[in-house]
């Protein structure tokens, strides 16, 4: 006999249930408890930029979804507040180096870390991950400043490059493609792939999915737009340090993309696989039907595990092992 629902998820998939009946489901695929979530982080969302900033900040964590047991420990990696988290089964010698997401303005290690945990479990690694400075208190360039310092002390601590995944989801998906530019620019070492997740790599807004999904997904122009000024301030959001779609793309590690086919980021992530393609750079992008953004974290819908195996899959094909 399954357990019994709590109250308030019964009263929430009564709602979606309701407005099914009264108009049809939003999407002909979805189940009830997909809808249910998406309509409430789509409502929420929308009216979230609303709210003090320090609301914004605790909310993304205040519902976490299911944790891995793992030990935390804490780390300065020359300043960057960082911390080690390991899981059973780690010992691989594999790295995961992971950005979170947050239009650069809300999320931490400490939201992010129950799914950091479950994606280095799945690879048998461990993981480091990063509080990189947020907007707007600090605007472009200290999020990549701040990862690029975060590396330099990793490759200092016996890690070897080719070692590494470096992953992140929206705009730290966004920040993995900014950080793997710069370390190219730079002639540094890099990571031996990257796997990013509903990345945010066009700051200017110009996908029509933006639009066009915007009645499935939780990120809407309006709270996009909000990211932007924040993080940019006057500068220009089409500058190629950020916006990476519009960057030179060419000798790059391998390249995981993941995205939902109902998520207002489609386009990014499909510009982005298309100019990684004609800069002959390796790229696997798998597009999921029906999926909203950043869906891999949210164990709630059906795909996230299927998502979470193909990352873990990537990463041993890609990773070397010790």
């Amino acid at each position: 006999m399954s357990p019994r629902r709590p109250l308030a998820v019964r009263a929430i998939l009564g709602v979606a249930s309701l407005r099914r009946a009264q108009r049809g489901p939003l999407r002909e695929q979805w189940s009830i408890e997909t809808e249910a979530l998406s309509r409430i982080l789509h409502h929420y969302a929308r009216r979230s930029t609303r709210l003090p900033l320090s609301v914004q900040r605790w909310a993304i964590g205040a519902m976490p979804p299911p944790r891995v047991p793992a030990k935390v420990t804490e780390v300065s990696a020359d300043g960057v507040p960082g911390e080690w988290i390991t899981t059973d089964g780690q010992g691989t010698g594999r790295v995961l180096y992971y950005l979170h997401g947050g239009g650069y303005s809300i999320g931490s290690v400490a939201s992010h870390r129950p799914f950091i945990a479950r994606l280095a479990q799945a690879m048998g690694a461990r993981a480091f991950a990063i509080d990189y400075r947020l907007a707007p208190e600090h605007r472009f360039p200290a999020q990549i400043d701040d990862a690029m310092t975060a590396w330099r002390w990793l490759m200092r601590q016996g890690v070897l490059p080719e070692q590494v995944l470096m992953a992140g989801e929206s705009a730290g998906g966004g920040l993995t493609m900014s950080t793997l530019v710069a370390l190219r620019d730079a002639g540094e070492p890099m990571p031996g792939a990257a796997a990013i997740i509903s990345p945010w790599v066009d700051l200017t807004l110009s996908g029509a999915s933006i639009d066009g999904n915007a009645r499935y997904d939780f990120l809407s122009r309006s709270v996009l737009a909000t990211y932007v000024r924040r993080l940019m301030g006057g500068d220009d959001p089409a500058l190629p340090a950020i916006s990476t779609v519009f960057a030179a793309l060419h000798d790059l590690p391998p390249i995981l993309i993941q995205v939902g086919e109902a998520e207002t980021l489609l386009d990014d992530a499909l510009t982005l696989a298309r100019r990684l393609k004609d800069a002959r750079s390796p790229v696997t992008l798998h597009a999921y039907p029906d999926m909203i953004h950043a869906f891999p974290l949210m164990a709630q819908l059906p795909d996230a595990k299927v998502a979470l195996t193909e990352l873990a899959d990537f990463a041993r094909e890609h990773i070397r092992a010790r």
